[in-house]
């Protein structure tokens, strides 16, 4: 969650409204033994960066004892980059897809991400596939609420947080 999202000073009414739905949560998950969040797949995507692989012991060098000290080290990000969509559940990585480079991750794309997903879940969690015993939790960026991927889901039977 968001900072920004999230008061730093709570009314006396806002944390009794925060402990009141936790200790719901918290009934929910007794009644079920925990099982609800083993039923959690959730993902997202992450920027990753290719850094220069120096460290300070590779670049020391001995100096006298009047010398002034090296400046710290800094990483510099190259310019490779690569988006990364990943899915996850309390068992591990279920998902994992790289974006092309020059790829837009808009509705359309994300449609063909969650086919992967379905899929991969199909192969390796085929009783929950079957009985669609999961939920995929999505946080709200646009590509993920459009309309075309709720279709896609719909028809799918496939429940989302």
């Amino acid at each position: 969650m968001c900072a920004g999202f999230v008061p730093h000073s709570l009314t006396t009414e806002q944390r009794e409204d925060r402990a009141t739905s936790c200790q719901d949560s918290i009934a929910m998950v007794d009644a079920n033994k925990y099982i609800f969040f083993t039923k959690i797949i959730t993902g997202d995507e992450a920027w990753c960066f290719a850094y220069d692989p120096e460290i300070k012991r590779q670049i020391s060098e001995w100096v006298g004892e009047t010398s002034l000290r090296p400046k710290k080290l800094k990483l510099q990000r190259s310019c490779i980059t690569t988006m990364v969509i990943i899915f996850f559940e309390s068992q591990g990585v279920v998902h994992k897809e790289f974006v092309p480079e020059g790829k837009t991750v808009n509705a359309e794309y994300d449609k063909g991400v969650m086919d992967g997903l379905l899929k991969h879940i199909q192969r390796v969690r085929s009783t929950a596939f079957c009985c669609r015993d999961f939920f995929l939790m999505h946080d709200n960026a646009p590509a993920h609420k459009a309309a075309s991927v709720c279709q896609f889901l719909t028809p799918k039977k496939v429940t989302t947080l």
